[in-house]
C-alpha cells in the first residue's frame, strides 16, 4: 500500500452511515472515493451522499457507485476529505494544483470538520515552497498577471502541454505564483487577493482543516487543529 492509499484508508474511520461528505479532488483523494466506493457496495456503509468538488471527482464518484447530490440540496456537511499540496505547522494549506481550489473551498466552508489526506511529503515549515494556484477571470488575463508579480512572487499563467491557458471547471484560468522565501503572512496575502478585482479565488485554505492525516514510512498519525 502506497502512502496515499495509506491516509485515504484512514480517513474512512471518519465515516458513518448516512453521512453527506464533501468529496474533494487530486491524486491522494482518488483513492478515498475509490475506497467508499468499495464500502458502499460492501455493505459495509450505507446511506451515504457525496458533493464533489470538481467534474473528474464527479466522474470517479459516479464509476464507483456513490450517490452524489450537490450543495444546494445539502447546503450542511457532516464531513469533508479532500488532499492537499501543502501543510504547514499551523494546519494552515495550500490547495489547487488538481484545478479545482474554487469549488473545493466553496464546498469546504459548509462544514465544521474538514480532514485532509497527504503523505508527509506534503509538510512544510512555511506554506509557499511550491508554486500558490490562483483562480482568475479570463478578461483581461496579463494584466492580473502583471499585478501579482507586484506582489513579490513570480507568477505565470498556467497552461496546457499544447499551449493554450488552463481553464477550470468554472471556466476560469489559473496563475502559478511563486515566492521566493516562501510565503511570510499568509493571512495579509489572502485579504490582498480577495480585494482585487479580477482575482476569483485563491489557494490559501486557512483555519479551515480540523484534522491532517499524515502517512509516513513509520506509519500514519493525525494532527489536530488547536483552538
Amino acid at each position: 500500500m502506497n502512502l496515499k492509499e495509506q491516509a485515504a484508508r484512514q480517513a474512512l474511520a471518519y465515516v458513518r452511515n448516512g453521512m453527506v461528505l464533501g468529496l474533494g479532488t487530486g491524486s491522494t483523494t482518488a483513492y478515498f472515493v475509490e475506497l467508499l466506493g468499495e464500502r458502499l457496495r460492501t455493505g459495509a456503509l450505507r446511506g451515504i451522499v457525496g458533493i464533489p468538488t470538481s467534474v473528474g471527482t464527479e466522474e470517479r464518484a459516479r464509476a464507483q457507485g456513490i450517490p452524489l447530490s450537490t450543495l444546494d440540496e445539502h447546503p450542511w456537511l457532516d464531513l469533508v476529505v479532500d488532499g492537499a499540496d501543502e501543510v504547514g505547522p499551523d494546519l494552515n494549506l495550500i490547495k489547487g494544483l488538481g484545478r479545482a481550489l474554487l469549488r473545493e473551498k466553496i464546498v469546504e466552508v459548509h462544514t465544521e470538520r474538514l480532514v485532509i489526506v497527504a503523505d508527509e511529503s506534503k509538510l512544510v515549515p512555511r506554506l509557499g515552497r511550491g508554486p500558490l494556484p490562483i483562480e482568475i477571470v479570463p478578461f483581461a488575463a496579463t494584466v492580473h498577471v502583471r499585478w501579482l508579480n507586484s506582489l513579490g512572487c513570480r507568477a505565470e499563467l498556467w497552461h496546457e502541454e499544447d499551449g493554450s491557458p488552463i481553464v477550470t471547471d468554472n471556466g476560469n484560468y489559473l496563475v502559478r505564483c511563486w515566492f521566493p522565501e516562501g510565503i511570510a503572512d499568509p493571512h495579509a496575502l489572502a485579504r490582498t487577493l480577495a480585494d482585487r478585482p479580477g482575482i476569483v479565488e485563491h489557494g490559501l485554505f486557512l483555519g479551515m482543516a480540523t484534522e491532517v492525516i499524515v502517512s509516513t514510512v513509520r506509519g500514519v498519525r493525525v494532527l489536530t487543529r488547536q483552538p
